[in-house]
């Protein structure tokens, strides 16, 4: 017999799943306690890694069905929320998306829609790439420094190359200059540039 779970994600502690809970049942879910998993977890960490999220998976067995209320709780990207899916299909397990007006997205037009989904994703990525890249040149054009800032101004610099060549030690110059052994190693390694 086909066992229903649901499973919940919010990213911070100040956020609730209790309005997922409701909308899951809402839609006609009666889910047993004990097969709601909740957890707060960032989406940006791949739902295998979620402890709840492995919980889940070790209840679960062919011939279930995973309610979700929308892709995002599975994954923060299209190619981990495709991931998760085609390894939930390979279970057996389904999966019901309340936002895709209950679409099982392990049937063939749950693979399809996924599939423009993810292409729509990959889209926009390439998109934002080309617009950073496009925005990055601009800025060099017209003169601009990109990066941080540095942490040392010309004089101090200066300082340090003196203090290396007088045999003072990184450490030593990172102190006297309240700043760190790395930012001293970029100031000297540049004077060889």
């Amino acid at each position: 017999m086909s066992r229903v779970f649901a499973y919940c994600r919010v990213s911070t502690s100040d956020q609730t799943t209790e309005n997922q809970l409701q909308e899951i049942a809402a839609a006609g879910f009666a889910i047993q306690a004990s097969r709601a998993i909740t957890e707060t977890v960032s989406g940006s960490v791949a739902a295998s890694e979620r402890p709840g999220f492995g919980k889940l998976l070790d209840k679960m067995e062919a011939g279930d069905m995973l309610v979700v209320t929308k892709l995002d709780r599975l994954g923060r990207n299209a190619m981990d929320v495709r991931g998760t899916v085609e390894a939930l299909g390979g279970l057996g397990i389904r999966v019901h998306c309340l936002a895709l007006g209950g679409m099982d997205l392990c049937s063939p037009a749950g693979r399809m829609t996924m599939g423009v989904i993810a292409a729509v994703a990959e889209f926009e990525r390439d998109l934002l790439i080309e617009r950073t890249q496009a925005g990055l040149t601009r800025a060099k054009a017209e003169g601009k420094t990109l990066g941080r800032p540095s942490s040392l101004t010309s004089a101090q610099v200066r300082e340090v190359r003196e203090g290396i060549a007088r045999g003072q030690t990184v450490a030593a110059l990172a102190r006297a200059m309240n700043t760190s052994r790395q930012t001293i190693m970029r100031a000297r390694d540049s004077a060889d540039s």
